[in-house]
This record gives structure tokens, C-alpha cells and sequence, in this order.
């Protein structure tokens, strides 16, 4: 009977707790921090654990202009559309000794390397000075970086996920300017200028990763002939946060009183990217803002592609992107929000681009963690210098995108 009494006990400790004493896993699935579920947590504090489940179930209308179809195969301008989930994922983040971060989260709607989303151990030696293993996000862009089940959007700017366009007929090289999740090392940490909540902050994230994305959860790299160095993504990121530490959301319905502020910058060289075929180099800046109601962010990003010697291709090329997104909660459960997206997507030799823009409206019952979503995009090409370059730019991408969402996290 003791025995039932205080694992009851232990089971019904508040969250709050956890609250009291700042503990901010950052797993990158969904905000640790709050009232869902439950966590498991010794009375020191020193040791903490807790699961958590993440669904996403969503509802696609794609309409493709004629461009790249032919009707006598009956194509039509309605494709990629219907149910899909792209996340189901049930996971288990905490902290053991009072220094040690661990998260592990499998996605069971993935395939491949991708079922395992993330895997990870972080040693604390101080805020200044951590040391993170294993697979979690590469140091770029806000987009990514923001926790998933707390973007403004369901979709992440196109100009982040489409592949860019090269000049050449070479299937296994289509690289996209947007990272996520890899196989590496980092050693990352903040700064704060002294104890008072809102004061500023600096942040850094330097490591060594596999470069091969989140489908990939093998060594599969080699020596860089040209560079003779290992081929691998070299990465990092640095941030200043005037107005204290800057939560990985793009808007919670929980969090609508403080002030928040980022700005940032990265880079990184991924060598021998590509099936060994290009050296990918990545360079963005940012800046995010929380303050109140309010949601704001900008972001640019640039691309420099050039091919191994083994290509036997002189030509190098950039391509570059940017996006500005403002979200506003009408009511504590009403979000609503717009994007404009822009992407170089056919590099900066030839005349034309890409711009998305985008709207939003986020449903929330806070009761049971219940987010609904939808959203609208349209797809929009302007100076192309013919009208055959006009319609490559955009294969591939629907000229009008809906999507409603269902999202659930416990």
C-alpha cells in the first residue's frame, strides 16, 4: 500500500515544479514547459522525466498550372492531394544528475532513417558551456529551429524546402537551402549579462555534423578529395537576445505577456554534399520577435553550390531567399497570420524569382492541446526573362496550396 501511495504521489507532481525551476528541455518537438501531461521528477529536482506524444494530421489541395503536364497521358492539375500525417511521434525528454539533457522521439509516420527524428544526450557544464550528441537540428535558420508543434504556419517557407534548380541533368544532386535534423556534435551555451530575467544574452552553436539529413542514420562519409578534409557539414550560429532568452515559439496561446527579442546570424560549408558531388555553403541572418500578442520574424539565406573537381564543372552558382512573417492572437485561442516568401530558386545568373505569399488562421483549444490550422498559398513568378524559363522555375510547386491541420501533443 506505501508503495502504490507514493508512486501516486510521484506521478502527481505538479508541473509547476518543473516551471519554478526554469527547466527548459528545448527537445524541438513541443514546449516541455507547461501544464500537458505529466512529469516524473525527483524531490531535488536533479532528475526528471517525461513522455510526450505529438500528432499532426493534415489535409492537402494542390493545383499545378499546365506547365510540365501532358494531357495525353491524362495528367492532371490536381496532385499531391489528400489526407497525409506527417508526424506521428511519441517520445521521452529529461534530465538525469541535475546536468545531463536527454531526448529520444520516434516518428512513426516517417520511414527510413527519418522513424528515428531525434536522438540525444547533453552534458552541462555551466549555460556557457554545453556539449550536445547525436541526431537534433543543425545550428540554421529560425524556421527550423522553432519547436515543431509551436510554428505560425504548417508548412515551412518553400523557399527553405524546394530544391534549387541546376543547369545540368544530374538526379542525385538537388540540393535545397534549408537543414533539419543530422547526426553530429555541437557545443553551444548562452551568456547572460547578470541574474535579472530580461537582461541580454548571447548565444552560440558550433559543431560537426554528417550532412546527410535525417534520412540517413549511418557514417556514410569520406575524406574530401579537394579539400582533404573530412566531408562533413561544419556549422554554427550566434545570437544576441536584448530582452532576455528568446523561447523556440512563433506563438503560444500561454504565453501572451512577455517580451521577447533574437537576432542572429549563421553559416556553414557542407563538403562533398550531394552524393559527393557539390560543396554546399549556407550563410543566413535573423530576427524574431515575441512581445505581447504579437509575433514577428525575418529571415535571409544564401547559397553557393560549387561542384567537385571530379564533375569536371567549372560553373558555380548562388541562390538565395527570404521571408517576413507576422502573426497576431485576436483572443487567447485565435491566432491568425501572413507570410511573404521569395526565393532566387533558378540562382542569381538568370532573371526571374519566385514569391509565395501566404495566410494562416490557428484555432486553439487550450483545454486538451488541440491546435487547428489553415492555410493558404499561392505561388507567383515575375521577371523571367522567357516565358520557357517562367515555367521551370516553379516544377514542382503547386501555383495554389491549401492545408488544414490537426494537431494534438499531450
Amino acid at each position: 500500500m506505501k508503495t502504490i501511495l507514493l508512486l501516486t504521489a510521484f506521478l502527481a507532481m505538479p508541473m509547476m515544479a518543473q516551471e519554478k525551476q526554469g527547466i527548459d528541455m528545448e527537445n524541438g518537438v513541443l514546449g516541455i514547459a507547461d501544464n500537458r501531461g505529466f512529469t516524473l521528477q525527483s524531490r531535488d529536482g536533479r532528475f526528471v522525466f517525461k513522455p510526450y506524444l505529438f500528432l499532426q494530421t493534415r489535409g492537402s489541395y494542390n493545383y499545378y498550372d499546365d506547365e510540365g503536364l501532358d494531357k495525353a497521358y491524362n495528367q492532371d492539375n490536381v496532385a499531391n492531394s489528400g489526407f497525409s500525417m506527417p508526424y506521428a511521434i511519441l517520445g521521452f525528454t529529461g534530465t538525469t544528475f541535475g546536468r545531463l539533457d536527454y531526448n529520444l522521439s520516434i516518428n512513426a509516420a516517417g520511414s527510413g532513417g527519418n522513424v528515428l527524428q531525434q536522438a540525444w544526450v547533453d552534458y552541462r557544464l555551466s549555460s556557457a558551456a554545453r556539449f550536445r550528441a547525436g541526431k537534433f537540428k543543425s545550428p540554421y535558420f529560425h524556421a527550423y529551429l522553432t519547436t515543431l508543434g509551436e510554428t505560425l504556419f504548417p508548412c515551412l517557407p518553400t523557399s527553405l524546402t524546394a530544391s534549387v534548380i541546376l543547369p545540368y541533368s544530374l538526379n542525385a544532386v538537388t540540393p535545397s537551402i534549408g537543414m533539419g535534423f543530422d547526426l553530429g556534435f555541437q557545443f553551444h551555451g548562452k551568456v547572460r549579462l547578470n541574474k535579472k530575467p530580461d537582461s541580454w544574452m548571447m548565444g552560440y552553436e558550433v559543431g560537426l555534423w554528417n550532412g546527410t539529413g535525417s534520412g540517413v542514420n549511418m557514417a556514410t562519409k569520406t575524406l574530401s578529395d579537394d579539400a582533404h578534409i573530412p566531408s562533413l557539414l561544419y556549422a554554427g550560429r550566434l545570437t544576441f537576445m536584448p530582452w532576455g532568452h528568446m523561447p523556440a515559439t512563433q506563438g503560444n496561446s500561454h504565453m501572451l505577456n512577455g517580451r521577447h527579442m533574437l537576432f542572429g546570424m549563421s553559416g556553414g560549408i557542407n563538403v562533398e554534399s550531394e552524393s559527393e558531388s557539390t560543396n554546399d555553403t549556407r550563410l543566413g541572418v535573423e530576427w524574431s520577435m515575441l512581445n505581447g500578442r504579437w509575433y514577428a520574424a525575418a529571415e535571409g539565406y544564401w547559397m553557393h553550390v560549387s561542384f567537385t573537381r571530379r564533375q569536371k564543372i567549372d560553373e558555380s552558382y548562388n541562390f538565395w531567399g527570404a521571408y517576413g512573417q507576422v502573426g497576431y492572437f485576436f483572443t487567447k485561442s485565435l491566432q491568425a497570420g501572413f507570410r511573404y516568401d521569395f526565393f532566387d530558386r533558378n540562382g542569381s545568373g538568370r532573371d526571374g524569382f519566385l514569391n509565395m505569399p501566404a495566410a494562416v488562421v490557428n484555432y486553439y483549444v487550450n483545454k486538451c492541446n488541440l491546435k487547428l490550422s489553415a492555410m493558404y498559398q499561392f505561388t507567383g513568378r515575375y521577371g523571367h526573362a522567357t516565358q520557357l524559363d517562367r515555367d521551370n522555375d516553379d516544377l514542382g510547386l503547386s501555383t495554389h496550396a491549401a492545408t488544414l491541420q490537426l494537431q494534438y501533443s499531450f
